[in-house]
């Protein structure tokens, strides 16, 4: 094994030292006294189904990364990337077509072997504590679209990258970058009416006291507001959330049924204001630049490694070429992106309490956010106390408690 390989090898198994390091800590953290801030909301039976909803989760992920783990080392290591690039050469001609033939399958493949484990999450676990309410035959249509999408999009999308790569000379990184941003941002812009709409209904809100708040409040705070939307996020989980997407006149804010059937409409004006706030405070934008300079660094890097022979050594290959070099350079890049994974993460944590400020600064509703946060928490059987080095790793949001904690302090006399 060479150099590449070992890089390779050495990530894919600290990153899962770190996960499994963070899991156990997570796991021996559970067991404490319910917070006094949610005896309010939570009684003993619910918090400890909220901890044992963590550990379910838990040994679920691990048993779930154990299988992708010895899937993804054995394929390496019997020559199986190998064994399909022949096996594709045999049939197919065009190195394009033989491309999006490649990824295709491993893509395809991926899917069928993680299905069972979707299907288990789904109607065993979500279905034990009470969050499911998928159909099979919702579940069944939503792969079947997600397919449908893969090729209509994405295989367009993966055809005009291998050619940028394959053709674009020295510069190719340069086209491939402005390529896949200006594909993100006609898709960020279209998705909220044709694309988010295949799988999930989104009705305008109701006239009524909560939707003259809403438009009050957002005239209150300069932002322009045509309407807000209800999603039926009961269609498939009682779980509730809110969410903003899209730009200019297609941005569109979300509030999920669930959410407004167990919400105080001060409580869903809270809501929405901290969606506001993450435009206001240009969150969005931020996170559209950063991702526009790490998509240009994630394709000046592909360029250096592409046609580096190493690289394809690392995973028995006889041939190069440019689909099998895009798996392998994303292999090797995950190094990196763990490491600006868990940079994203602290900013949007960051992010996540100025958006919390705004929102009880400008409503001036400091226990309705309170309260909004408790009832999700307690909705979602969120865990109370997750261990820091856990939350430093995978949250992108801070922990309920520690967001309370931060309004009580920032506004006393609020």
């Amino acid at each position: 094994m060479n150099i590449y390989g070992i890089i390779i090898l050495s990530t894919i198994i600290i990153s899962f030292l770190l996960e499994l390091l963070a899991d156990i800590l997570n796991l021996r953290n559970l067991g404490k006294q319910m917070p006094d801030e949610f005896k309010d909301i939570y009684d003993e039976d619910r918090y400890r189904k909220s901890q044992d909803y963590t550990i379910t989760k838990t040994k679920f992920g691990f048993v779930t990364t154990i299988f992708e783990l010895l899937v993804i080392l054995t394929f390496w290591f019997y020559g199986g990337f190998n064994w399909l690039d022949e096996l594709i050469r045999a049939e197919i001609s065009s190195s394009i077509f033989r491309g999006l033939a490649y990824i295709g399958l491993l893509v395809f493949a991926n899917s069928i072997l993680s299905l069972p484990f979707g299907i288990y999450s789904t109607f065993v676990i979500e279905e034990k504590y009470g969050f499911n309410k998928t159909t099979p035959k919702t579940f069944v249509l939503d792969i079947f679209k997600s397919l449908g999408l893969s090729v209509i999009i994405g295989a367009p999308v993966l055809y005009l990258l291998l050619y940028i790569l394959e053709s674009g000379g020295t510069y190719m990184w340069l086209y491939g970058w402005a390529a896949v941003v200006l594909i993100g941002a006609i898709i960020q812009f279209i998705a909220p009416t044709w694309i988010m709409p295949l799988f999930n209904k989104f009705t305008a809100l109701e006239d009524g006291e909560l939707k003259q708040k809403i438009m009050d409040y957002a005239k209150s705070v300069n932002f322009p507001l045509k309407n807000v939307f209800v999603m039926d996020g009961s269609k498939r989980s009682s779980k509730s959330n809110a969410f903003f997407t899209g730009f200019g006149k297609n941005k569109r804010i979300a509030l999920f049924d669930t959410l407004i059937s167990k919400h105080t409409t001060n409580e869903l004006v809270s809501i929405l204001a901290h969606e506001i706030g993450h435009y206001k405070k240009k969150h969005i934008l931020i996170g559209m630049l950063l991702g526009f300079i790490h998509t240009g660094m994630l394709f000046y890097l592909l360029s250096l490694f592409l046609n580096q022979k190493e690289l394809y050594d690392a995973f028995y290959m006889n041939e190069m070429s440019v689909y099998t070099g895009l798996i392998f350079f994303g292999m090797l890049y995950s190094a990196i992106d763990l490491i600006l994974s868990i940079l994203f993460n602290i900013l949007s944590r960051k992010n996540e309490f100025e958006a919390d400020d705004y929102a009880v600064s400008t409503t001036s509703m400091k226990y309705d956010m309170i309260n909004a946060l408790k009832k999700l928490s307690k909705d979602n059987l969120s865990n109370l106390t997750p261990h820091p080095f856990y939350v430093f790793i995978h949250y992108s949001h801070p922990p309920v408690l520690v967001r309370i904690q931060n309004i009580l302090n920032n506004y006393r006399g609020t």
